[in-house]
């Protein structure tokens, strides 16, 4: 029977308390998980200083005690892997680095993207912004200001994304002016956030951030970003249906990642897990080239087999699309499955 940490956690309306209640040693980490007598994962402990450990206790308490495979803890352990240097990877994997005023993006014509907060509840290893210089592109009123001068001179722009870092790490009351302010720039229709923080701390969906949702003029779509099914839980069901009551269009998006959730069998059960959360599967991404993160990739024939396998497991409408990101495309790029045409 597998051990699963066992820790308190506050009630839905102290997200930030749990927040502030974080892992950032991988010693204590490995300690909790009575996992630090495994000289393999304490020898990456290192790792930290090339992308600092960052991990709530609420989102600890999922994983499985005496287990270094745990699909959860390998998505945020710090790995010796981390400083290899792998030929085609890099800090800016999809130009980024470049924005149109501090912390907007305009990557693709009809919508732009606003980096809301550079900092997250979790720090993933596998993140292809794990190199930004967040410093430029800090999240506040001034530099939101500008963003939203820009949003209004660019009426080809009828959606806008919050990014960040993370932008559910914006408090309530903050969220609520942004909305506001989009809502009086005639020319954007929807609003799509996406965020790790619900999943990682479901407390994070607030009543008062519900209701905020509920009554916008704005078409709201929340992307949750979750590679494994173990990763949901009771508390995140409940704040699924809250935003769904809410009326926002619930999605995911997940990233294919070696040893966490690179077989077919893996991934159905993740689209069942989301489907009966109320959440459709959205995108699969190969894993973006970012530097420190090589160790998780999952080569392009590969990813397309999975995806095959996939099709064969569940429903057409809970296979996600597999695709890729280049920098400078216009959209994101679709991977053909190399499925045969009957005649």
């Amino acid at each position: 029977m597998a051990h699963i940490v066992t820790l308190n956690t506050p009630s839905r309306e102290d997200w930030l308390l749990q927040l502030a209640d974080v892992i950032t040693s991988p010693d204590e980490l490995l300690r909790l998980l009575n996992l630090d007598a495994d000289e393999k994962l304490l020898a990456g402990r290192d790792a930290k200083r090339l992308f600092a450990l960052r991990v709530p206790r609420a989102f600890v308490a999922r994983m499985e005690k005496g287990n270094p495979d745990d699909p959860l803890l390998k998505q945020i352990l710090t790995a010796q892997d981390e400083f290899i240097a792998a030929p085609g990877f890099s800090t800016d994997p999809l130009e980024e680095q470049n924005s149109v005023v501090p912390g907007l993006l305009h990557k693709y014509r009809n919508r732009a993207l606003l980096l809301v907060k550079g900092g997250c509840a979790v720090n993933c290893r596998y993140c292809f912004r794990r190199h930004f210089p967040y410093a430029d592109n800090q999240g506040n009123k001034r530099n939101w200001q500008a963003a939203l001068d820009y949003i209004a001179d660019h009426p080809e722009l009828d959606e806008i994304i919050f990014s960040g870092g993370d932008p559910l790490m914006a408090k309530d009351h903050e969220l609520d002016w942004l909305i506001t302010q989009l809502e009086a720039i005639p020319h954007i229709k929807r609003l799509r956030i996406h965020s790790r923080l619900p999943i990682v701390i479901p407390a994070r969906i607030t009543d008062a951030l519900s209701a905020r949702l509920a009554r916008s003029s704005l078409q709201i779509l929340l992307v949750n970003h979750i590679n494994h099914a173990n990763e949901i839980d009771a508390d995140f069901r409940a704040a699924m249906t809250r935003l769904r009551q809410a009326g926002v269009t619930l999605l995911n998006q997940s990233v294919l990642l070696r040893g966490v959730n690179d077989n077919a069998q893996t991934l159905a059960n993740l689209s069942n897990a989301l489907f009966d959360a109320g959440v459709m599967p959205y995108y699969i991404h190969v894993l973006d080239r970012v530097q420190g993160a090589a160790h998780f990739m999952v080569v392009d024939d590969e990813a397309r087999a999975i995806m095959r396998e996939l099709l064969s497991l569940v429903s057409g409408y809970m296979v996600p699309k597999l695709a890729r990101e280049i920098g400078g495309e216009p959209s994101k790029t679709p991977l053909d499955l190399g499925l045969k045409q009957k005649s």
